[in-house]
């Protein structure tokens, strides 16, 4: 079983996913590191919040990265690299930008750097869709996780970390020499199959994608589906920051058990999703992982009935980080089955930007339900949320990926 973690394209994967996670925090968390210790005031630092609007409206341009083709290294690899260079230029020249002097050139290219980064998702996504076997892809997802934490760890954690110690120029430096990574795999990866089922125009590359997905039986009740299977985990942890002051633990409290022990759970998570799913179908993973995340958010109502509890608050980090690790590789490799090897760039695109909506409205219901019912009435509300996308799995074979 563990064989299936040392092929290739596994190996591929965790290097690719790596190049997927690292800019992101660049652009959003340490770059707000960085003007902050400048000085600027809180309202210039909320503003620079808004730089990462490119990943929530990737799939208006994927179309394009389907239909046109690099006249180097095929139809996915070009777009890894082009983008990749970008990233690497980007990030270099946002090192020289100085918040106090020059604040508007480094607030372009900061959504530059967002917009060149969920062009690499894009691609990076459908390559992994398009290289990875059918058995392969809750493996794959697994290890593509893996890769994108850490990536994120590096250039959030380690990043700022560097920061007491050297200049900010070469802290982005340093990061951008790390995409290099992302660069070495795109030059060894194996060229997709399917490169041939290109779109033959550019309308063909917007329009079809959504007419070939949305023609399909059943559709819309796969598309229901990505949109609320995780809606538990999601509406549970939307105020979670808050929940956990509330109750009296401290940044730091949150620091090393939320962040840092949370993050070790959901690769654990992941990897062991991997690890089940080479033994279950998709199906089952679906059901059993679904459970196990609304169990997981029963954790935090138990958190809120104790208290300040640092053991039920590690137990419940724990419980919900790996059982999101285990949901993400089921629900990824759910994902990548959905699209048409011809569109594979836009329909992924415009199911993961679906799938994450639910984030951007949770917090506005979430608040309301906590005032209402109070935190533990709200969690165990939240953990029932996870109840209609389970039973849609009953008619899983209608709309699911054959």
């Amino acid at each position: 079983m563990l064989l299936i973690f040392t092929n290739f394209r596994m190996f591929l994967m965790l290097l690719l996913g790596f190049s997927s996670g690292l800019p992101i925090a660049l652009a959003i968390s340490t770059l707000q590191a960085w003007v902050a210790s400048e000085g600027l005031d809180i309202k210039t630092i909320g503003y620079f919040s808004l730089v990462q609007l490119p990943y929530q409206l990737k799939f208006i341009w994927s179309p394009f990265m389907d239909r046109i083709v690099p006249p180097f290294l095929g139809r996915r690899r070009g777009w890894m690299l082009i983008t990749q260079t970008a990233l690497i230029v980007v990030i270099i020249a946002m090192g020289f930008c100085d918040p106090k002097t020059s604040l508007q050139p480094l607030a372009v290219l900061a959504v530059c750097l967002s917009f060149f980064s969920a062009s690499q998702d894009i691609v990076i996504d459908a390559y992994r869709a398009e290289i990875l076997a059918a058995n392969e892809r809750g493996s794959g997802a697994a290890i593509s996780v893996l890769g994108y934490r850490l990536a994120m760890l590096t250039s959030g954690a380690l990043a700022l970390i560097l920061a007491d110690h050297l200049p900010w120029r070469w802290v982005y430096g340093i990061m951008a020499c790390a995409l290099l990574i992302g660069v070495l795999a795109t030059l060894i990866a194996p060229a997709p199959t399917d490169d041939a089922l290109t779109p033959k125009s550019l309308r063909e590359a917007v329009v079809r994608p959504f007419v070939e997905f949305f023609s399909r039986p059943f559709a819309y009740e796969a598309f229901a589906f990505v949109f609320i299977y995780k809606i538990a985990d999601v509406l549970a942890l939307a105020l979670s920051t808050k929940f956990m002051l509330e109750l009296g633990f401290s940044k730091t409290d949150l620091g090393l058990v939320y962040k840092g022990v949370g993050l070790v759970a959901t690769l654990v998570g992941a990897l062991a999703g991997a690890a089940l799913m080479a033994k279950m179908s998709l199906k089952r993973s679906l059901i059993w992982f679904g459970i196990a995340q609304a169990m997981a958010v029963l954790c935090f109502a138990m958190l809120a009935a104790a208290g300040k509890d640092y053991s039920v608050l590690s137990f419940a980090v724990i419980m919900e980080n790996f059982t999101s690790g285990l949901g993400t590789a089921a629900f990824t490799a759910l994902l990548m089955g959905l699209c048409d090897p011809r569109f594979t760039a836009t329909q992924y695109a415009l199911l993961s930007a679906f799938s994450s909506l639910p984030r951007v409205l949770a917090g506005p219901i979430a608040a309301s339900l906590v005032v209402w019912l109070g935190w533990v009435q709200f969690f165990v509300l939240a953990a029932l949320c996870a109840i209609p996308g389970l039973l849609m799995l009953r008619r899983y074979e209608r709309w699911a990926p054959k």
